[in-house]
């Protein structure tokens, strides 16, 4: 009999019952008060997603798209913005700030590591920007920031706004937006909230109003203050939304809600270092070091002799797991498990029973079930 199908790769995750309802609802029109009233729900309960009373914009959008938006709002030609170098996604802002005709002024963290608040304080002592532009977590290593709060004051000491792209790790670890004072967060609808993909999100501080509100904007699509004037004035967004998505996300936001914030990231660190427990006792390397360690994304190195591909499709044709290879310069090298959304102990049980099968099929020596053990250990901890 064939096993329900797992999605335990980085986004897009896999979506409760609840949600997935709410998404094939009957479509209601943009422009009416149906929607009118959805659309402010949304506006309200993605505060708490942000842990902020700032302004919070969604758009219908990859996260990328949230990502541009910063950029295209704040930064003028020959504008500077310190973005360390620690992953596809850094790169990628690197990218955008570039297409805009920003100086991307970088320095390569190094490996397996994430950029510290030591670092960045390094950089701003010799380096005027207008901009801190750093991710959370990267998703295509699975390394974190560990002291954003601290990143987020040096920025500000020096005169720089901060961005965050968040895409990967909000509602999985702490990120506390308006304590931390971070001017413009970014997130994305597919990871942590567990909501199908199709709509980015934008928090702007009253610090990133007044640079967004001093300059001509640079995008129509992803006008900030277009957003907000028809947030203000009519309750509707200025283009047409993907109205499927914001009732699943908003559905996705009451689910939040009801577990509460804390409770979901201590499912996340619980999950997690299940997974990096487990992939030990298994045998197996992970990426990150320790201290780095991500609560979303694990990256797990792939054994000498074998192929990530391989291990991959024996996990999906066997078993109905799907996790995620590799991305740019650790294509091949690496396997990454996403560990976000409703991700709970049955879904680590079932994808780390697995590829300890997997494994085993394919040569590579195993223990069956010190890799199950140790999870059910760490689980222990937290019952």
């Amino acid at each position: 009999m064939r096993t329900s199908k797992l999605l335990m790769i980085p986004g897009p995750t896999n979506v409760p019952p609840r949600v997935m309802e709410a998404l094939v609802r009957p479509i209601i029109n943009h422009r009416g008060p149906e929607f009118e009233a959805l659309y402010a729900e949304v506006f309200e309960n993605l505060k708490y997603f942000f842990q902020t009373s700032w302004d919070v914009i969604p758009f219908t959008s990859s996260g990328t798209g949230a990502m541009e938006c910063v950029v295209s709002n704040t930064i003028s030609p020959r504008d500077r913005v310190l973005i360390p170098l620690y992953g596809n996604f850094t790169n990628r802002i690197k990218e955008i700030v570039e297409a805009y005709g920003g100086e991307a002024v970088t320095f390569k963290v190094p490996e397996r590591e994430a950029v510290t608040a030591k670092q960045i304080e390094e950089e701003l002592s010799r380096e005027k920007v207008k901009m801190v532009y750093v991710v959370f977590n990267e998703t295509s290593t699975g390394v974190a920031v560990k002291d954003l709060k601290e990143i987020a004051r040096i920025a500000h000491e020096h005169g720089a706004l901060i961005a965050v792209d968040a895409i990967s790790g909000l509602g999985g670890d702490e990120l506390l937006v308006e304590e931390w004072q971070i001017d413009f967060c970014v997130a994305a609808s597919q990871k942590c909230l567990a909501a199908p993909p199709g709509m980015s999100m934008v928090s702007v501080s009253d610090r990133g109003w007044e640079v967004v509100n001093s300059m001509k904007p640079r995008s129509h699509y992803f006008n900030l203050k277009l957003y907000k004037k028809f947030f203000v004035e009519r309750r509707q967004p200025p283009f047409t939304p993907v109205v499927p998505v914001f009732a699943a996300v908003n559905e996705a936001l009451k689910m939040l809600k009801e577990e509460g914030i804390e409770n979901r990231i201590k499912r996340h660190r619980m999950c997690a270092e299940a997974f990096y427990k487990a992939f030990e006792a298994i045998g197996l390397k992970c990426y990150a070091k320790p201290e780095f360690r991500s609560n979303t994304v694990i990256a797990v190195e792939v054994p000498s002799g074998l192929k990530d591909t391989d291990i991959r499709r024996v996990m999906r044709e066997d078993f109905g797991i799907s996790i995620a290879g590799g991305m740019a310069d650790l294509r091949g090298k690496v396997v990454r498990i996403g560990s976000m959304g409703i991700v709970d102990k049955s879904m680590v049980l079932r994808t780390v029973s697995a590829l300890e099968c997997t494994l085993r099929q394919l040569g590579f020596k195993v223990d069956l079930g010190s890799g199950v053990e140790a999870a059910l250990q760490v689980f222990s901890k937290y019952s």
